[in-house]
């Protein structure tokens, strides 16, 4: 289970606001990746918070509300089809990933980044592989992250029916690239995402 070592590490070493942040969405067809960052208060206990990938749909939306209510400072930002197309996927998730550490209310002075890459930030950073299962805070990201992004899926679902992006989230099943084989790209599509119409 996730817990504060990670943080507590660095403030022990004199770091005042440590922030974890993690995306989702990287691998879908369509939309936006979703990044969020999160400062919790040092050791609050938050029932039930683990790697967002672990949970229930209905546990991460119980826990989106309790972690936006017990955070020093949360934020949520992303990166468009366009711009992940125009960088590649893993620096348009850096840029998400900055931009949400960038909004947070309080300043982070140090940030833990999910996964095993670092580029772009402006405060110091440590990464940490499967982050999200080991640290609270990166836990807490990722559950922000996976909860708006699915939510965002089932409001493109409403715009563009025809590709049943509530069902599968925009993740490339045989349903989804038959449905853009079909209908074609909408706006919201990662071109560079969509080899297989190539084939």
């Amino acid at each position: 289970m996730p817990d504060f070592e990670y943080e507590n590490a660095r403030y022990a070493e004199g770091y005042t606001a440590v922030c974890g942040t993690d995306e989702a969405g990287r691998g879908p067809l369509c939309g936006p990746v979703v990044a969020a960052a999160v400062i919790l208060p040092r050791d609050v206990e938050i029932e039930g918070l683990n790697d967002s990938k672990k949970l229930t749909e209905k546990k991460r939306e119980k826990l989106f509300d309790i972690i936006k209510e017990k955070a020093v400072a949360y934020s949520i930002a992303e990166a468009s089809p366009a711009e992940i197309d125009e960088i590649n996927i893993l620096n348009a998730s850096m840029l998400a990933m900055k931009r949400a550490i960038e909004g947070l209310s309080v300043k982070a002075d140090f940030a833990l980044i999910d996964g095993n890459c670092s580029r772009g930030f402006d405060i110091p950073t440590e990464t940490v592989v499967k982050g999200d299962a080991k640290s609270a805070s990166i836990a807490a990201a990722s559950i922000l992250a996976k909860v708006t992004r699915d939510r965002q899926c089932i409001e493109l679902d409403k715009e563009y029916p025809e590709y049943n992006i509530a069902k599968h989230k925009g993740y490339p099943t045989k349903e989804h690239m038959d449905a853009v084989r079909q209908y074609g790209p909408a706006p919201i599509y990662r071109m560079s995402f969509l080899k297989f119409l190539d084939k």
